[in-house]
């Protein structure tokens, strides 16, 4: 500990804060030495085999799991605010356009602060929490709408209009392909959403809590979280753990292609997690989900697992590295008929509820977030030199 000239102390802490507890939180916790994590009380993967993703988003937002009559009533509010203002709408096209190969997840930064402009959002510090709440179920409830029209109009194609009748994730994939899901394509789709909604302070939640901290409204918060998102050491891994799947190509080249790989010190995609020290719990639910379609890719991704997880403990020995959420995560919105460039705005899709629970529990502290940094350049003051 060093203080400065101030007279504040000064806390050395880990690059990437990591280990660093910054904030008490009522909404969940990762617990990578157990393979565990969880919603409020509730284990994730629990949640993801036993209930729906209305339910899921009613707990974090709400703290409790909803009886029979409460479920309805919050799936049949949320269903209700999908639809986009017609500002919002009309300005997609040129959103989508002027995206080009970033994809939906650059335009919906811009189209999250759209929305927020449209439907008046304030800063969270000036309004009460029931208005907060309201403003984080508008913004989520339109996310799906958000990311497909963007996917849809970048393909040439005309969005397609969200139905209320259906469920978030049924929702969801009818309008990514125009097409009603079948029910076994839904329910894998919402047990990955469920899985992938919160999975402690990550950099995407943080960043949210950080605007969140400074008053900002939830559109704000929410586009700062797409952006900490976007990168790729944040996002993005699904469709890589699928490349890798692809490149091995055939049962007889795992050994061979893995070997060569990890002997010239490259990652292979899809492996290993910087919390989870034992298999990760999302993973070991989503295998389940890809085994129930079963087929010749879900056989072949297993078969990798297999002998990617043996190669590694020869050749790293000591070292954990076992299959994290993105692996089996590509597989399962494969198999749903998620096309790639979409696997990350889905996990937005998910994440945004996690996001909004941050959101409004950072939105009851008044403390703004603000560390300090360690000045390493060169000396000060040194004299500004005259104009040559």
């Amino acid at each position: 500990m060093t203080v400065n000239g101030a007279g504040a102390a000064r806390i050395e802490v880990p690059r990437g804060l990591a280990g660093v507890v910054v904030a008490d939180t009522r909404i969940g916790d990762v617990r990578g030495a157990e393979g565990f994590y969880h919603y409020r009380q509730y284990s994730a993967v629990d949640l993801a085999r036993s209930r729906g993703f209305e339910d899921v988003w009613h707990l974090l937002v709400h703290g409790e799991l909803p009886d029979a009559r409460r479920a309805a009533a919050f799936a049949a509010e949320t269903a209700a605010l999908r639809g986009l203002p017609g500002e919002v709408r009309d300005a997609l096209p040129a959103v989508a356009a002027a995206g080009g190969r970033s994809g939906p997840l650059a335009g919906m930064r811009t189209a999250l602060s759209l929305l927020g402009a449209a439907k008046g959002f304030r800063p969270v510090y000036d309004i009460d929490a029931d208005r907060r709440t309201r403003d984080t179920l508008e913004a989520t409830a339109a996310v799906p709408t958000l990311l497909t029209a963007l996917y849809r109009l970048g393909q040439g194609l005309e969005p397609v209009e969200p139905r209320e009748d259906l469920s978030y994730a049924a929702n969801y994939l009818y309008m990514l392909t125009g097409t009603e899901p079948d029910a076994e394509r839904v329910r894998a789709i919402e047990q990955y959403l469920i899985s992938t909604i919160d999975h402690g302070f990550n950099a995407s939640t943080f960043t949210a809590r950080v605007i969140a901290s400074t008053g900002a409204d939830v559109a704000a918060c929410l586009a700062g979280a797409v952006a900490a998102l976007s990168g790729p050491l944040h996002g993005g891994a699904p469709s890589r753990a699928l490349d890798t799947l692809d490149a091995i190509g055939t049962p007889e080249r795992i050994d061979s292609w893995v070997r060569e790989h990890v002997l010239a010190g490259e990652r292979i995609m899809g492996f290993g997690h910087a919390v989870y020290r034992t298999e990760d719990p999302r993973s070991r639910m989503l295998r389940e989900v890809a085994q129930r379609f079963g087929g010749p890719r879900v056989a072949f991704a297993v078969e990798v697992e297999r002998r990617v997880e043996a190669i590694l403990a020869e050749l790293k020995p000591g070292r954990e590295l076992h299959t994290n959420v993105e692996y089996y995560a590509g597989v399962v919105m494969e198999l749903c008929g998620v096309p790639r460039e979409m696997f990350t705005p889905t996990f937005a899709a998910a994440r945004a509820v996690g996001w909004s629970a941050n959101i409004l529990e950072q939105a009851q502290d008044s403390k703004i977030i603000r560390p300090v940094a360690r000045y390493v350049g060169e000396g000060a003051p040194v004299a500004v030199p005259d104009v040559a």
